[in-house]
């Protein structure tokens, strides 16, 4: 499988009608410069420097929302992106919008310059949780346009975010079931943070929103996680990347920010995979090996080593973290007595009844 690069291109509230609650773009991007059509190309070709061309190569269009542009601002800005891809230099175009900007005069022109991709900004199907985040679309107004990029051949993609004001976990799962219902090939999960500027931050200060705490963040993306993978739907992030604003020590005021949350969520699975094979394979009281691809070894440990502790302390073990190369990358295999154990994450999300 060729190694995918992506090309980013944020367009910080460029087409964007509504302020959400809980944005505040030019931190969240850390772009506060103008976005026009010589720093469109300027962008592709310094990227394109860097990354080897045997692999598959996008250029994204990321913030604000695309199709909210006039639609002359969007043909100049695909034009760009499309002779990239006449050229072969380049082998797709995504982009990110709202679901109350699609429809069938948009997908036609979208699809007239080339682009194969689109991410809607989904955030939540309750009503409520909409409403309070002042979204300014309806839950129907996303099943229309999953419906319709479906209906054109787009790729879709959604996003969805937990600790919403208004939301909770049932409501979420609700979310998860309801995008899930809409047959997206990916999806992103993010966490809701308090992000200096936003309405959201004021509604924090005062006491009138509390965020959900990392701990919970964690237990409950693992779920949808499980949820959407045995579904077939790939999640292709987990939390909000860190930028110099994104950040403790920047922009964060408070939420279940950590520069690894998709690490954290994908450890604590692994954490129940182990759990379990020794539970029910009465391992204790001696000398565990646990051999492991090198790129999954840290999943494996956890954090700060909280994966080994809890497993130490609970079953009274030594570990031995045994890494080898020729194990498959997010497999697990444990030596206790002579025995081998054997698990994966792709096998326990199989096995789950979430």
């Amino acid at each position: 499988m060729k190694d995918i690069y992506i090309i980013p291109i944020f367009i910080p509230h460029l087409g964007c009608p509504h302020k959400c609650i809980f944005c505040n773009q030019d931190e969240i991007t850390g772009l506060k410069s103008t976005v026009d059509e010589e720093f469109v190309d300027n962008t592709i070709k310094e990227y394109l420097k860097t990354i080897p061309r045997e692999s598959h190569i996008e250029v994204s269009f990321y913030g604000g929302s695309f199709t909210g542009i006039p639609l002359e601002k969007q043909k100049k800005f695909l034009r760009i992106a499309e002779k990239y891809i006449n050229s072969g230099e380049i082998d797709a175009i995504r982009l990110s919008t709202r679901p109350d900007y699609i429809d069938e005069t948009i997908l036609e022109n979208l699809k007239k310059y080339g682009v194969s991709i689109i991410e809607l900004g989904v955030q939540s199907m309750d009503k409520e949780v909409l409403l309070k985040s002042l979204r300014g679309h309806t839950d129907e107004d996303v099943r229309k346009a999953s419906r319709l990029i479906k209906q054109y051949g787009f790729t879709l993609g959604l996003q969805m975010m937990i600790g919403l004001p208004g939301d909770n976990r049932q409501k979420s799962l609700k979310t998860a079931d309801e995008i899930i219902s809409l047959q997206p090939e990916f999806v992103r999960i993010y966490p809701t943070l308090v992000v200096k500027g936003t309405y959201l931050e004021k509604m924090y200060r005062v006491g009138m929103y509390n965020p959900i705490d990392l701990e919970a963040a964690v237990e409950l993306s693992k779920i949808l996680y499980i949820k959407f993978k045995k579904n077939d739907i790939d999640v292709i992030r987990i939390g909000l990347q860190a930028t110099d604003d994104i950040n403790v020590n920047g922009d964060v005021v408070a939420g279940p920010f950590h520069p690894a949350f998709g690490q954290l969520v994908k450890s604590s699975i692994v954490k129940d995979i182990l759990d379990s094979i020794f539970h029910n394979n009465n391992i204790k009281n001696g000398l565990v090996d646990i051999y492991t691809n090198p790129r999954s070894a840290s999943i494996i440990i956890g954090q700060k080593r909280k994966n080994k502790i809890y497993l130490e302390k609970k079953y009274d073990i030594e570990i031995k973290l045994i890494q080898m190369a020729d194990i498959p990358k997010d497999n697990v295999y444990i030596g206790f007595n002579g025995q081998l154990y054997k698990d994966s994450i792709e096998n326990y999300i199989n096995k789950a009844t979430i």
